[in-house]
């Protein structure tokens, strides 16, 4: 268990032997001029021509006729799930093995998550799991589908895209769309991810895009909704703006709201963060090659993308052999500076969702105890 040449070679790759961090924002291109116009025309806020050119260009990146920008993924899929009908009461399937926001999100809704296993190769959320599921407790009826058990309306299913590795989203939807589910995809960590050569985000109702800090483009926090539904992008848009009626100057709300907007100075970081998105892409392909070709001479899985999809390797990770060796890798590698993490606690761990309905877990609970985030920064 030495892995030092590991360590070396991702010294190597970034060429240095000081702290290298596991996915570190790049500003190469417009960000400085852009984020200046803003400042000089003084429209930093929520108002501003660079919200609706952001909107523009991840409408066309993601392939789908209406994209909402928002504060924060987290934000983006709690206001999604309530454009898909997610109610107080109402239970969601989801994934136990995904970041704390998707999990939050539900809950921000009054809703209760429903924790299903994932597929060992996509590290999401499982078809198999969610038929098998629903067969046993699903029942249908008019209003939807219903959970027999707890007699709660099951109102959506949130597949999460790991480390912007796509979910089998095909059988996914056919599953969801024989009980009559809506899909609404956790894109947050898939921007320039496909499936059968179809943007992730666009195969649901709805998609939600993360720009945080750590992401392949960042306008330092800031999310984005998608939809092909006219209707959703409309409505997502009035509610994240405070549901605020237009008017040249009165001041009316017809609906409860949220203070949800991007403001003009992120958009403009993220819209000329979005124009290198293509390079930045290729330059996280060829490290994904690199790790690939020196990985197999060691040890260590390096985890690729399955045939029927191009991930856009976000975060690049590693299939330990057990939980010893995982330990012992993330123990050396971070004394040497180079930054590794495991993948999450599932979230039926954690005190505020160990109380909530999960399956047997199987794979879920054999990638926690094995995958490691290694180092997967945009190499200048």
């Amino acid at each position: 268990m030495a892995f030092q040449e590991t360590i070396k070679f991702i010294q190597d790759k970034f060429k240095s032997k000081d702290f290298i961090p596991l996915h570190a924002p790049v500003f190469i291109g417009n960000e400085r001029k852009y984020v200046m116009d803003t400042l000089d025309s003084t429209f930093v806020s929520s108002v501003g021509a660079y919200v609706d050119l952001a909107e523009k260009i991840m409408a066309e990146i993601s392939q789908t006729k209406k994209a909402v920008a928002v504060v924060n993924g987290t934000s983006g899929l709690q206001i999604a799930l309530q454009l898909a009908g997610v109610n107080t009461g109402d239970e969601v399937i989801t994934q136990a093995l995904t970041f704390v926001a998707t999990a939050n999100a539900i809950r921000y809704n009054g809703a209760e998550p429903i924790f299903l296993d994932v597929d060992y190769e996509t590290m999401g959320l499982s078809p198999k799991a969610v038929s098998e599921f629903l067969d046993e407790f699903g029942e249908k009826r008019e209003s939807g589908t219903f959970n027999k058990k707890t007699g709660k309306k099951i109102s959506a299913c949130v597949p999460m895209h790991t480390f912007g590795f796509p979910v089998h989203l095909d059988e996914l939807i056919k599953v969801c769309s024989a009980w009559k589910i809506p899909v609404v995809e956790d894109a947050a960590e898939s921007l320039g991810s496909f499936y059968n050569g179809q943007h992730t985000g666009s195969f649901g109702q709805l998609g939600v895009f993360s720009f945080n800090g750590n992401k392949i483009v960042t306008s330092g926090g800031g999310g984005m909704i998608v939809t092909n539904i006219e209707d959703f992008g409309k409505l997502g848009k009035h509610l994240t703006t405070t549901a605020k009626v237009p008017h040249a100057y009165e001041f009316y709300h017809d609906q409860l709201g949220y203070n949800f907007r991007m403001p003009n100075l992120n958009a403009a970081l993220i819209c000329a963060q979005l124009e290198q998105l293509d390079r930045f892409l290729i330059n996280k392909r060829k490290l994904a090659d690199a790790y690939s070709e020196f990985f197999k001479t060691q040890s260590l899985a390096f985890r690729q993308e399955l045939e029927n999809t191009k991930a856009n390797y976000w975060l690049m990770c590693l299939e330990l052999e057990n939980l010893e060796e995982r330990n012992a890798f993330l123990k050396v590698t971070n004394e040497a500076n180079t930054m590794t993490r495991p993948i999450w606690q599932l979230m039926y761990r954690l005190p505020m969702y160990q109380d909530c309905f999960r399956d047997d877990q199987k794979n879920a609970e054999y990638l926690e105890e094995r995958i490691v985030n290694i180092p997967s920064s945009v190499i200048l």
